[in-house]
């Protein structure tokens, strides 16, 4: 925790407009997340420094399962993806990283103070999505998009529910090695 202070504390004294990135919050230790809520918290400076114009990213996949269930209630009853709106799944989700054990933010002050302005979903991407991202990796490789290799890619994916193949299991994340069995390089 000590430790975690320092950093932060060196790099906002070199850079008020310091960007903090936590990766894998899930997979971080309860408790030890609240090491920051000093500067998270509402006080002007702390021994000379101010916190104000710092910004603190958390990525966790606490949470998931209700954006999930959000998400497939969204298109069983007919509605796009794209109707989502931040209210209809925010506070669930910060009672879902709260109660989280498994979560970086179980019971966690940052939460509990409020002392996080928005809870941002990232919601699972449907097949159309997908092969946005096949074509995105087509032309940053410098090929032109064959939509015959995009449908074949995206075919080989994986998706939930099974039965209906809506959302994909794994994102865009194997979109990479997917392609590399149509491409020699």
């Amino acid at each position: 925790q000590d430790q975690l202070q320092s950093w932060i504390r060196g790099n906002v004294s070199a850079c008020a407009r310091s960007i903090f990135i936590f990766d894998e919050m899930d997979k971080m230790h309860a408790g030890l997340i609240d090491a920051i809520k000093p500067y998270l918290d509402y006080y002007d400076n702390l021994d000379g420094v101010s916190y104000q114009k710092a910004i603190f990213i958390f990525l966790s996949n606490a949470g998931a399962e209700r954006i999930t269930d959000v998400a497939l209630d969204f298109w069983r009853s007919g509605k796009q993806r794209e109707e989502i709106r931040l209210r209809d799944m925010e506070h669930a989700l910060s009672v879902s990283a709260f109660n989280n054990k498994n979560s970086g933010f179980w019971h966690s002050s940052l939460i509990d103070r409020n002392l996080i302005d928005y809870f941002v979903p990232f919601l699972p991407l449907e097949y159309k999505h997908l092969k946005m991202c096949i074509r995105v990796e087509m032309q940053s490789r410098g090929y032109e998009v064959d939509e015959d290799i995009v449908s074949k890619v995206a075919e080989e994916m994986t998706f939930f529910p099974k039965e209906e193949r809506v959302f994909s299991d794994k994102g865009c994340k194997t979109v990479f090695t997917k392609l590399d069995y149509y491409y020699d390089d």
